[in-house]
């Protein structure tokens, strides 16, 4: 029985790594000219430059993957829909600012996103920290990432009305 849980519990890790980097191909799409757009926009001193945000997110949706998963390992979707729901809500959230930011170019929108953003992933690091503290601990850099990103957005969005409106 230990061999057939072991490969259920592999499989739960790639299906949740998988659900992370699914929003993240979502959001990368929005985001494929983001580099050459971002350049154009005028940033405050304390922005990182282009090429640190893809290495960043990569290893943020790789934790938020794992944290879902010993969630889910942990009592199953079922006993857990909460706390895994806002984890699926947030996700989708997330995927949606590099639309509204780079795709679309709306700083006022993209700027509301985020803040909602952060609430829910506050909200699911709090039941993931209920579930599982070490799942909920994995998901801190990612809300101190949100949290920075929150202060950049609203600064370049300001910083450029001309590109991102009012």
């Amino acid at each position: 029985m230990s061999g057939i849980r072991g490969i259920r519990q592999a499989l739960g890790l790639v299906v949740w790594l998988g659900v992370s980097f699914i929003a993240a191909g979502i959001g990368a799409i929005a985001s494929v000219n983001a580099g050459a757009f971002y350049m154009q926009l005028a940033r405050p001193e304390w922005a990182p430059p282009a090429s640190v945000f893809g290495p960043v997110w990569t290893l943020l949706y790789a934790l938020m993957g794992i944290a879902a998963w010993l969630v889910w390992r942990t009592h199953g979707f079922r006993a857990a829909r909460t706390a895994l729901t806002l984890f699926l809500v947030q996700l989708a959230v997330n995927a949606l600012w590099s639309w509204l930011f780079f795709g679309w170019h709306l700083g006022a929108l993209a700027f509301a996103d985020i803040l909602l953003l952060w609430m829910l992933v506050a909200g699911t690091l709090i039941s993931f920290w209920r579930v599982r503290p070490l799942a909920g601990a994995l998901l801190i850099p990612y809300l101190s990432w949100v949290s920075f990103a929150a202060a950049l957005n609203y600064s370049v969005w300001q910083l450029n009305p001309q590109w991102l409106g009012q």
